[in-house]
Order: structure tokens, then C-alpha cells, then sequence
């Protein structure tokens, strides 16, 4: 597979979607829905899970991929766990006001950034299938 991820990327980068979005829109072909459809279901993750007070929506975006792609619960649980800590380990944090330094005022890690490494940790799992 071809990464996607600067793709990806320059979706958050201009500003046209959320950080699920721009992860669920770059890969809905391989999840088998339509570009529309995978706007619609990732807007609500503008700002993470519960605006910036949980998952950075990069992640929530690769875990709605997976759980397309594999349809399996276990299967899908098991490699977002995987992506997951590869992110922790690479931008110490998944919580977007963490990442963003909402409180600390130390970014970890810029949107486009976080979008382009959920791209990459997922396609790695995804190569795996």
C-alpha cells in the first residue's frame, strides 16, 4: 500500500476536515463507504473525543477504519491498541488538550502531525490483514 498519510495530513493542514474526518475520508474506499458517509460519521470529533477532553480524533478516526475493515471486534480492538501505544510512545500523549497544551501550554504535537502518525500506525495495520 502507498501511504496516504501526507494526504491525510493536508486535509487537517487546510482546514477542510476534523482530524477523523480527514482519517476516515483519505481511507473510506478501503473501509467501503463513500466520502460523504465518512464525513458525516467522523464531524462530531472536531477537537477529540468530547472537544479536546478525550481521544485525539486521529486516533477515533483510525479506529472507525478498522472497525470497517475488519469487522471484528477482537481483531479491531487488538490493533487500536497497537496504534495507540505507538502513538503514546511517539507524541507523549493521546488526549487532544494534552497534545494541543491546553493547561500546559507545551504542544506535543500539532493536528496535521497527529493525523499524518494515525495514518501511518494504521496502515501498518491495515498491511497486516
Amino acid at each position: 500500500m502507498e501511504t496516504r498519510k501526507y494526504i491525510a495530513a493536508e486535509k487537517k493542514r487546510c482546514n477542510s476536515h476534523n482530524c477523523a474526518q480527514a482519517i476516515l475520508h483519505t481511507y473510506a474506499d478501503i473501509a467501503g463507504i463513500d466520502e460523504e458517509l465518512a464525513m458525516n460519521i467522523a464531524n462530531s470529533f472536531g477537537a477529540g473525543m468530547g472537544n479536546m477532553e478525550g481521544t485525539c480524533g486521529a486516533l477515533i478516526g483510525a479506529g472507525l477504519v478498522l472497525g470497517l475493515v475488519n469487522k471484528d471486534k477482537a481483531t479491531s480492538m487488538k490493533q487500536m491498541r497497537q496504534i495507540m501505544t505507538k502513538f503514546q510512545e511517539r507524541n507523549g500523549a493521546t488526549q487532544c488538550k494534552l497534545l494541543k497544551g491546553i493547561g500546559t501550554k507545551v504542544v506535543l504535537r500539532e493536528c496535521p502531525d497527529c493525523v499524518a502518525d494515525a495514518a501511518e500506525f494504521l496502515e501498518e495495520q491495515l498491511i497486516q490483514k
